[in-house]
């Protein structure tokens, strides 16, 4: 009888997993953007699931945060539908945001505001229940501690891209969307910051943009690559590495 029970839970569980991995964080069906007469976006699609991370790649212009923030609610698309968390997002745009933490290539922070300050400002428009308890939990988890004292204006890039990601968990988001988050660091700061993303995307779903091919080996499981504003290529990072195919060689074929 134990061993039967012991069979139930563990078929429950495995089915929990199963429809946790089928679950779509992300879906993107047929997106056109334009500015003006310039197509951003031409009939982009593709689905991520709850737990992926996914390096986003493409040249300057090829369309990335455009479609970054279509997904965050900060523009609209011409045409087609985007889904997140199974919510529209022309029709449900502040419940989307709320299950959305978005680091912005330009991190918008003030230089004259205190770290808490910051944090406390940010939390509050989210409504975040027990803030300064989540100010200080977020704080230590993104290594923010030994700063926390200080002036935005007087921290290293580095510590600013913290303050940027910790601005951007404070709700404890479901889903990151991170624009460019290591450009401007140097190599130890990169390291710091790679190794912080991918902490706290342990339990979320990361999408990430960065020109930088060595990021995406070490933080994603799957890339998908955008030029001129279509999708041309969608696949994971296992197949490169097990066809013994260069990242960077590959992209720059898809992309000159």
């Amino acid at each position: 009888m134990q061993n039967y029970d012991n069979f139930r839970m563990n078929t429950h569980q495995l089915s929990k997993s199963i429809l946790y991995l089928c679950l779509m964080s992300i879906n993107i069906k047929k997106v056109n953007k334009f500015y003006g007469k310039q197509q951003a976006l031409s009939d982009v699609s593709f689905k991520i699931k709850k737990g992926e991370i996914i390096g986003f790649l493409g040249p300057n212009g090829a369309g990335k945060s455009t479609l970054m923030k279509i997904i965050c609610c900060y523009l609209q698309q011409d045409s087609g539908k985007v889904d997140i968390c199974e919510l529209d997002t022309l029709e449900q745009d502040l419940k989307v945001k709320a299950k959305i933490g978005y680091l912005a290539e330009q991190n918008p922070l003030s230089n004259d505001m205190y770290i808490k300050e910051h944090l406390s400002f940010v939390g509050e428009i989210y409504k975040v229940e027990n803030l300064n308890n989540r100010i200080a939990e977020i704080i230590e988890k993104t290594g923010l501690t030994l700063e926390q004292s200080k002036k935005i204006g007087e921290l290293s890039k580095g510590f600013k891209q913290r303050v940027g990601l910790a601005a951007a968990l404070i709700h404890n988001p479901e889903i990151l969307i991170l624009d460019e988050p290591t450009t401007g660091l140097d190599p130890n700061q990169l390291v710091e910051i790679r190794n912080l993303i991918k902490q706290v995307g342990k339990d979320k779903t990361v999408l990430l943009s960065t020109h930088i091919m060595q990021e995406v080996d070490k933080m994603c499981n799957r890339v998908i690559i955008i030029n001129k504003g279509k999708i041309v290529d969608d696949q994971l990072i296992s197949n490169f590495q097990n066809n013994k195919i260069d990242l960077e060689e590959h992209f720059r074929k898809l992309t000159a």
